[in-house]
């Protein structure tokens, strides 16, 4: 299998230079993701505290278009590079390092349509948004059911031999699918008892997929971690991208639920219920996965840092997944602690946010190359 990770870093210090476009790595959409998750968060409000209103509605308004001039940005110059250099497109997607990155870009899409969904209705007229939301949704979710089967499908065809190939990236796809229930629920207030019905049933097919994606996945990611050496500094941020399947799945198990009761009437009365303690178990294993990952972090920064890259990225919409997974359970299990978690979880959020961003902008204005086609394959540590 042809690998072009480590050849693409060192051909932008040399002089056979293939110039940034045909370097640009699809794990950018990461940060159309990350900064996302914060609007959708911040119009939520966690912990309701007084003070802070005025600013979580501006927080929700500035991440809102700032995710959505990021997102334009960026589909240009990845479209180009797909039809200038489709040779390229075609290795970074095999390989098993920058092949799940892909993903980020239909994640993207179905991020901005659940911005749409919370902070359009401030902002725009209610035909507005709908036209938005389906359009992002017409986009996103074809893209996200390709992506997911393309990537399966290169995994299982080509040589994989090495174990310590499997990463935290594989989450991506899973994670990605995952989404498409949270955007569908908007669209159920658009469309009648019919078309409902066939949504919900999309929706929990979308969860399906990725729910039990994320589990097989989780066991060959359990099964790399206690048997071999951890992955090289440049693969650590893509083990917090596990948050991001429990989080959101957590968050799909709700929203779900609350239509399913709507729908499907008496025959529904245990889905609110039986979810609200599935949403609990999966906010729990992510949680435990997040103090693993801080643990982790710790453990890299003591041994000499984490050499910035796109992947950085990974450390902001996984947690931001975790966080609205916090904020709509504390409002079904009518805990304030929970509430309390919600904020610090969102102040964890923004810390990372503002720290990704600083390296991002600091890295592209002093000239360095960060744009690789893959991340460099992992070794030990």
């Amino acid at each position: 299998m042809e690998r072009v990770g480590s050849d693409t870093a060192t051909q932008g210090l040399s002089g056979d230079d293939p110039g940034w476009l045909a370097c640009l790595s699809p794990g950018w959409f990461g940060a159309v993701m990350g900064t996302g998750i914060i609007a959708v968060i911040a119009a939520e409000d966690p912990g309701h505290i007084a003070s802070l209103n005025a600013s979580m509605r501006d927080a929700a308004y500035g991440a809102a278009v700032l995710a959505a001039l990021l997102a334009v940005l960026l589909i240009v110059p990845y479209l180009l590079r797909w039809i200038i250099y489709p040779a390229r497109s075609w290795a970074s997607l095999k390989d098993p390092q920058s092949g799940p990155l892909h993903g980020t870009v239909p994640g993207g899409v179905l991020v901005l349509s659940v911005v749409a969904a919370t902070v359009g209705p401030r902002v725009l007229s209610s035909s507005a948004t709908a036209t938005l939301i389906e359009v992002l949704d017409g986009i996103g979710i074809p893209l996200a059911l390709l992506i997911s089967i393309l990537f399966a499908y290169l995994l299982f065809t080509l040589d994989h031999h090495d174990r310590q190939e499997v990463n935290g990236g594989w989450f991506i796809p899973p994670v990605v699918t995952i989404i498409v229930p949270v955007v569908l629920v908007p669209l159920m207030r658009l469309v009648g008892a019919s078309g409902v019905r066939l949504l919900l049933f999309t929706g929990y097919s979308f969860l399906g997929v990725g729910l039990i994606l994320f589990v097989l996945v989780l066991a060959m990611l359990h099964d790399r971690m206690v048997t071999q050496p951890l992955p090289a500094a440049t693969m650590a941020p893509s083990l917090w991208i596990v948050l991001g399947p429990a989080g959101v799945g957590a968050a799909a198990l709700l929203d779900l639920a609350h239509v399913a009761q709507m729908v499907l009437g008496p025959s529904a009365q245990a889905i609110g219920p039986l979810s609200m303690i599935g949403a609990t178990l999966l906010w729990g294993f992510g949680g435990w996965s997040l103090l693993v990952a801080l643990a982790l972090l710790g453990r890299y920064l003591r041994q000499g840092g984490i050499p910035y890259g796109v992947g950085w990225w990974g450390f902001t919409f996984p947690v931001g997944a975790l966080t609205v997974a916090t904020v709509s359970l504390g409002q079904i299990w009518t805990l304030p602690i929970i509430g309390d978690v919600a904020f610090a979880l969102f102040v964890l959020l923004v810390v990372l946010w503002l720290g990704v961003s600083a390296s991002t902008l600091g890295s592209l204005l002093g000239g360095r190359r960060q744009l690789p086609a893959t991340i460099s394959a992992p070794s030990s540590s």
